[in-house]
């Protein structure tokens, strides 16, 4: 008996660690316009924050350039090149969300609010970026890359 208490306590103190990585991983973003694969952002949690980079641009058309840099971005990022950039920035865990972080659109180098999700057993991603309110925003769906 002491043993299965010993176990569920070993449970339940570890299940937050593994709930809180459920957006780490890598994931594949899709074009807007043509539904495609666009993208892989690598997302991992250091100290309870999530943060994203892409690691890897897929050409739409033939010949696309798949290292662009960020010439819209500002400050430091400013003509980086665009693989490599870290985009998602101080997501914190609220619940079964990631919020009150950051999202940069390196096409535009514009930075907007973001909140992430898991779902359908963390295969997807539903990312929100959004000025002011979330619901002056919109939302891409990530799918994870295996």
């Amino acid at each position: 008996m002491k043993k299965l208490i010993l176990i569920l306590i070993a449970c339940c103190v570890a299940a937050p660690s593994l709930f809180a990585n459920d957006v780490a991983g890598t994931w594949m973003t899709i074009d807007d316009e043509t539904g495609k694969p666009r993208s892989y952002i690598q997302i991992w949690v250091e100290n309870g924050v999530a943060s994203g980079k892409i690691t890897k641009i897929l050409a739409i058309k033939e010949g696309e350039n798949t290292n662009p840099l960020c010439t819209e971005c500002k400050g430091g990022d400013y003509n980086k090149p665009v693989v490599g950039l870290v985009i998602l920035r101080n997501l914190k865990q609220d619940g079964n969300e990631w919020n009150g972080g950051t999202i940069m659109d390196p096409n535009n180098g514009k930075t907007y609010k973001c909140k992430i999700k898991a779902e359908n057993n963390g295969q997807v991603l539903r990312v929100r970026g959004y000025v002011g309110i979330s619901m002056l925003g919109r939302t891409q769906i990530w799918k994870k890359f295996k």
